[in-house]
């Protein structure tokens, strides 16, 4: 099955001297690889892997899986925090991006054999 990517716009903020700043990131998945996993990749740094189900969950209630944190924020917006050795990473998505992509990753998932 073919993989989804999907980019979208952010608002990323860091513990760093870089502050709060929109960026371009992109949300991957590839049920072939790994059919309950998704991918985000942030500028500068490399792609965290985490569980797809903790992504959708954490649109409609905080959700925390190990070192990552999803929880809605107001209405519109959904929040990604990854705890790290260097530091904790925020990320602030428009919810109807993520919404995009979770409807397309759920089009092209693996079937589960019953």
């Amino acid at each position: 099955m073919p993989a989804v990517e999907q980019y979208a716009r952010a608002h990323l903020v860091t513990d760093s001297s870089e502050g709060h700043r929109a960026v371009s990131v992109v949300l991957r998945y590839d049920p072939d690889d790994d059919p309950d996993t998704v991918r985000i990749s942030l500028p500068g740094s490399p792609h965290r892997l985490f569980a797809r189900q903790l992504l959708e969950r954490g649109l409609r209630a905080p959700v925390t899986a190990g070192e990552v944190h999803v929880w809605p924020c107001g209405r519109v917006q959904t929040v990604v925090e990854f705890h790290e050795r260097d530091g904790v990473t925020v990320v602030q998505f428009d919810a109807s991006a993520l919404i995009r992509f979770l409807r397309r990753t759920r089009t092209t998932a693996t079937p589960v054999a019953r």
